[in-house]
């Protein structure tokens, strides 16, 4: 007959084989809802891996990221993360490819004004969302090629050129990507919209979307398509840097190319509300503001029109903190915004 102490034991044995039995069973459940949860993700974004070693490499990067997802949203945050289209790629092969500013090195050849001519313009709306007066063309997406920058400047650009002459024209960010090499513009590999600005002046203008349209890879300069002028700029100027007020006074007259630090995973990853970090501000991203407000609560926000598509943050676009201690403003956006001028 077995000893008290024995039985004890037995039973003690049990209990956590039990336990661990059910830690087993509930992590592979865990881990099969999440191979569902991936599958479902894959049928929603079009995913065809090439083979299943890749599948399962990127399975676990998908896993990881919506686990991040999960845990933050189970917060209490102003705005929320999402298993987007980049959810199956690292933070680094993310900032690779979707980001693209460079701050500038060198002086442009085409001279730029020192002023700032919204400085005495004293009254602006309490809102605007340039959106809702015809000012912006539909999100557009820039792939696997880091040229941010292009699409900054021009849809900076269609926004002037509809205020000023009425029409509402997609210009070709490809054109700038094949053809600009003023300064720091480098195609694919990053660039500076105020170089981009110096550019489109020093050429005349920029053609059409449909003419040069978007191949999302650096390419030969098509000089014929070049040639045919749908839209000029006469200069461009910089919002005085560090100072959200000034901003506020110039995105209450066009919209106008901010460069962000966007390339860590809470821009990745962003779904919706109103942005408040985690970031800091080693610019990297370029976007373009066309507006501002204040939610239900309080929350001053810009807002930001982006170019990775419909399917990240708010339809393509971003709420993002306004009106900040920091004197760079949210993800340093507040230092080095600029915009063209008709």
């Amino acid at each position: 007959m077995a000893s008290p102490l024995a039985k004890c034991l037995c039973a003690a044995m049990l209990i956590l084989t039990t336990l661990w039995a059910s830690h087993v069973s509930a992590r592979e459940l865990s881990d099969m809802s999440m191979v569902e949860r991936h599958e479902e993700w894959m049928a929603e974004n079009g995913r065809v891996y090439k083979d299943a070693a890749e599948k399962a490499r990127r399975f676990e990067i998908f896993k990881s990221n919506a686990q991040l997802v999960d845990s933050f949203n189970a917060g209490n945050h102003k705005y929320w993360l999402g298993t987007n289209k980049f959810a199956d790629l690292t933070n680094d092969e993310f900032k690779a490819t979707r980001t693209g500013f460079r701050t500038s090195k060198t002086t442009n050849t085409v001279k730029i004004s020192k002023r700032f001519k919204y400085e005495n313009v004293s009254a602006v709306p309490a809102s605007m969302d340039w959106r809702t007066r015809g000012v912006v063309t539909p999100v557009k997406d820039q792939g696997q090629c880091g040229c941010c920058w292009a699409f900054s400047a021009v849809a900076a650009m269609e926004g002037i050129t509809k205020l000023t002459t009425g029409k509402l024209i997609s210009l070709s960010e490809q054109e700038l990507v094949d053809c600009d090499v003023e300064g720091e513009d480098q195609g694919c590999e990053g660039g500076l919209m105020d170089d981009a600005f110096g550019f489109i002046i020093s050429k005349g203008g920029l053609t059409t979307e449909s003419n040069y349209p978007y191949r999302a890879m650096d390419g030969n300069c098509d000089a014929k398509k070049s040639a045919s002028i749908a839209a000029s700029i006469r200069g461009y100027e910089d919002v005085p840097a560090n100072n959200e007020a000034a901003l506020l006074t110039a995105v209450s007259q066009q919209p106008v190319s901010v460069a962000i630090d966007g390339g860590d995973y809470p821009f990745q990853l962003y779904s919706g509300g109103v942005f408040t970090g985690d970031c800091g501000t080693e610019l990297d991203h370029a976007v373009t503001a066309i507006g501002y407000g204040t939610t239900s609560d309080g929350t001053k926000y810009w807002l930001l029109k982006n170019s990775w598509g419909t399917t990240w943050g708010e339809n393509g676009y971003m709420r993002i903190e306004r009106d900040v201690a920091a004197k760079e403003g949210t993800c340093g956006l507040a230092m080095e915004p600029s915009y063209p001028t008709a």
